[in-house]
Formats: C-alpha cells, structure tokens, sequence
C-alpha cells in the first residue's frame, strides 16, 4: 500500500528560485523519510543511487594513482547544496586562509542554501593546507571544500 504524499508547491518553488540564483542544474533536500529533487534539463533519477565507481583510463602500468582532495584524511566537504562564502560579509576577513591554524569546530566557511547561511566547522584541528572553492561559487553535496591537515 503507498502512501500519499502532499505535495509543498511553496517548497518546489523556493528550490527553483534557489537553482535560478545560483546557476545550478539540480538541487535535492531531504528529511527523515522524505526527499524532494528538482532538475533541470537531462533525465532524472528519484531515488538516490551510489556514485559510480571511475573507470580506469590509463594504462596497467601507469603506476600509482595520484589522490584526489576528496580522498585527504583532513577534507572538510560541503553537507549541502548551495553556495560557499569564506566570509560573513562582503568585504569582511575570511573565516580562514591558507596556513592558518583552526580548531575543531572552528567555523570555517559559510554555505548559503534557500536564503539560510549554514556554518561549515572544522571537523578536527590542524593547519589549513588548501581552499578548493572560491567564495560565491556554488557548491554540491560532499563537494570538498578545503584540507585541514
């Protein structure tokens, strides 16, 4: 037996004025046991499905893979959709540079999703070795967004 679901027409709009403004494709929030996704353009899929695993290019004997910034031990990753910001302002410092020291649960980003600034801590203390997004770039869920080592 299915169940019904009510459908929140204020919400679907809000989301494609989200993906208006930041130039997005696709956007997907959820809660509990619900979820909503809007696309645009393409086919979508309305069940969340692993990520594919990468397809090997190179040659047998290419050597060992260089890793990527989402595989560092010390990447903070973005939990959202939306669009990071390394300041609380326009014009103000940011939140962290390059070779600054943080501590765990120091807040280090801001990521702005439906007209909500969101704080994105430090997931453990160390030097920031690397800032992978620039502020007012839009951002996708579990995209890394810099390296605490």
């Amino acid at each position: 037996m299915s169940k019904k679901i009510d459908v929140d027409d204020d919400l679907i709009r809000k989301l494609a004025e989200l993906m208006d403004d930041t130039g997005l494709t696709e956007i997907e929030i959820g809660q509990d046991d619900f979820s909503v996704r809007v696309a645009r353009g393409g086919t979508t899929v309305a069940a969340m499905a692993a990520p594919a695993a990468p397809v090997a290019t190179a040659p047998a004997d290419a050597g060992p893979e260089t890793p990527t910034a989402a595989d560092h031990p010390g990447v903070v990753t973005s939990p959202m959709v939306g669009v990071a910001y390394n300041a609380a302002e326009p014009g103000a410092a940011p939140f962290v540079n390059v070779g600054d020291s943080v501590s765990e649960g120091q807040v280090v980003m801001l990521i702005e999703a439906m007209k909500v600034f969101n704080q994105i801590k430090a997931s453990r203390g160390g030097i920031v070795k690397s800032i992978l997004v620039e502020s007012g770039s839009p951002v996708e869920f579990g995209e890394p967004l810099l390296i605490i080592e």
